[in-house]
């Protein structure tokens, strides 16, 4: 019972060299996504943003975290790679972007403008926070139509996946278990769990209208902050146990994950941020 990835063509179209690939257009309907929603939620609260700033405001956090999200993922899971590979570091269609590095870009970009309009950074971060997993969702369908970050190997689970591009990886997890050899040649690859699904669903859908149905009541500054960074460190901590470690960052043999290493003081901060929010 076990599901064959669809084979999904990462690229929509193409005019001469020029491609457009489903990972950019992820991005671009989240960048639209947040403009539409985060003017929809400063008419209906009635939030002290003028237009003019809410659109400065989203362009530039949009490429701080692009930008952070890119460096971050350079520097948190694939340094020797890219060091070898200069050039990689702009083919960004392959996908290859850490959600830490995209939030310590979107903190450095909300401390700028803090700073220039005279604002708390968690007045900031409560607007921009509940635009966040949309984006986040439609990260991971990117993930999953490009084929890359699958889950970790489940033999026993009936509805694992496919993946025809995890045949290196499998290779090497053969020689750890030989008994997997016999469903290796029976279906060309592994079955693994299709964990960018699982992300999508909760560190997108769920996530959204956790933050969605908190936020409809008045809350302290810092509490909407609080409750994203509290629920997306759970569920990154968590699904990390569904999704295949980097081989280069497995830690303690994969009991530990780099993506749980920077989730789980995420899980601390939000929690101090929630408690000084309704202690004050």
């Amino acid at each position: 019972m076990y599901i064959f990835f669809p084979h999904l063509n990462p690229i929509i179209f193409s005019i001469g060299p020029i491609s457009a690939h489903w990972y950019g257009f992820m991005y671009f309907i989240s960048f639209l996504f947040a403009i539409w929603y985060g003017k929809k939620s400063n008419f209906n609260n009635q939030k002290p943003w003028l237009k003019k700033k809410i659109n400065t405001l989203l362009y530039a956090i949009f490429l701080g975290s692009c930008i952070g999200g890119r460096i971050g993922y350079i520097i948190f899971y694939n340094f020797k790679y890219f060091s070898e590979n200069i050039l990689h570091i702009f083919y960004i269609w392959k996908g290859g972007m850490s959600f830490h590095g995209g939030l310590i870009g979107a903190i450095i970009t909300m401390i700028y403008f803090s700073l220039k309009y005279k604002k708390k950074i968690l007045e900031i971060s409560d607007f921009i926070t509940p635009l966040v997993p949309f984006g986040l969702g439609a990260g991971r369908l990117g993930n999953f139509i490009n084929s890359e970050l699958w889950g970790r190997i489940a033999p026993n689970f009936s509805y694992a996946m496919i993946f025809p591009n995890s045949q290196y990886q499998d290779l090497k997890a053969i020689k750890k278990c030989p008994e997997l050899k016999l469903l290796f040649e029976k279906y060309g690859a592994l079955p693994r769990h299709p964990s960018q699904l699982y992300e999508f669903f909760f560190e997108g859908f769920i996530l959204f209208f956790i933050i969605y149905f908190f936020q409809r009541k008045n809350r302290p500054i810092g509490s909407i902050s609080g409750i994203f960074l509290i629920f997306y460190g759970i569920f990154r901590t968590i699904l990390e146990y569904f999704r295949e470690p980097d081989p280069q960052l497995g830690l303690f043999n994969n009991i530990i994950t780099m993506g749980q290493i920077l989730s789980i003081p995420m899980i601390v901060i939000g929690f101090i941020i929630m408690f000084k929010a309704y202690y004050k």
